[in-house]
């Protein structure tokens, strides 16, 4: 394991980056908060994006509660290893068509498992949104007894039928690359705006700040080729619907109803498809970490992981309503 430094506006929950080389191959990169004996909760971002994608708020809600947080950068984000292999065209993406030598979420959820492996964790609460919570999801599914519960958030089970993006969230995302931090972070408040979800505004000062560090500790942008490869490993994934029937972990889904870049039915189908999950629905959630939806988010995960074997410490009084 190895260390680095970066700049983030992340406030209380600012760490240090480290790095492990897993065998598989990918080298990630990870950060570690919270007491040394709390009880493991890992973060699994979503498309595109990385640890520092998890608000200050959330981690340190997790961590004021007795949690020891891992957040890690997926492979082709963030930090963590670029994948030396094409990415889908444009025309593979429209079509919805991976190409042949695509990875997969079960090889994302391996690169988690082998984080686990490599901080001596044996079982962890996992929490991951979006295609984390796919990756969550396929963790899950195929390694049960390193999955104390899951909470998959605003995520689906690559049905297609089901949590598809509108057409004018897809229009975005196969955008070539930003050229410039001034670009990329335009594009990243247009983004916010379209999925945000009118419940729950974004903060903008705090997504332009995020927006310029994940530029800066990228060593610019966070779209292009390793997106477009991710996107290939759901598509390669296909229909994980009879996967997650496999689930036997505590499960927690949570979705808001104006959800712009996975509808909905992901939601809804995934919960049907694991057993005894609970489906919590939020009104005027659009496919965001807002501020105002954050201390739900942490309360609702930290009574699953009571109620199921875990004794974080008691919660403190935040003052943020849930």
């Amino acid at each position: 394991m190895t260390r680095g430094t970066a700049t983030t506006p992340e406030g209380g929950a600012a760490a240090e980056d480290l790095f492990v080389d897993l065998p598989a191959g990918p080298r990630l990169a990870y950060r570690v908060h919270g007491p040394a004996d709390g009880e493991p909760l890992l973060l699994v971002a979503g498309l595109g994006l990385d640890l520092t994608s998890w608000p200050a708020p959330l981690v340190d809600g997790f961590t004021d509660r007795g949690f020891r947080v891992v957040r890690f950068d997926n492979r082709d984000a963030g930090r963590s290893s670029r994948i030396a292999a094409p990415p889908p065209g444009r025309t593979r993406q429209l079509l919805a068509r991976p190409r042949p030598d695509a990875y997969d979420l079960a090889d994302m959820a391996a690169d988690a498992l082998g984080l686990l492996d490599a901080l001596g964790i044996d079982r962890a609460h996992v929490v991951g949104m979006s295609m984390g919570g796919m990756i969550g999801q396929t963790l899950a599914a195929r390694h049960p007894d390193r999955v104390a519960t899951l909470t998959s958030i605003f995520s689906t089970t690559g049905d297609r039928r089901v949590g598809r993006p509108a057409w004018s969230t897809v229009a975005r995302l196969v955008k070539p690359a930003a050229a410039t931090v001034e670009e990329s972070v335009t594009r990243h408040l247009e983004l916010m705006a379209h999925i945000g979800g009118p419940g729950f505004p974004p903060d903008e000062a705090w997504e332009r700040a995020w927006a310029t560090a994940v530029w800066e500790r990228t060593g610019g942008g966070r779209s292009g080729a390793p997106v477009a490869r991710q996107i290939d490993a759901i598509r390669a994934s296909g229909d994980r619907t009879a996967e997650l029937r496999r689930i036997t972990a505590p499960t927690l889904v949570v979705h808001g109803d104006r959800d712009l870049m996975v509808h909905p039915s992901g939601g809804r189908a995934t919960a049907a498809a694991i057993r005894g999950a609970r489906h919590v629905e939020i009104a005027g959630m659009g496919h965001h970490l807002a501020p105002g939806v954050l201390g739900r988010l942490v309360e609702l995960t930290t009574e699953l992981a009571r109620t199921h074997g875990a004794r974080p410490a008691p919660a403190p009084s935040t003052g943020e309503p849930v």
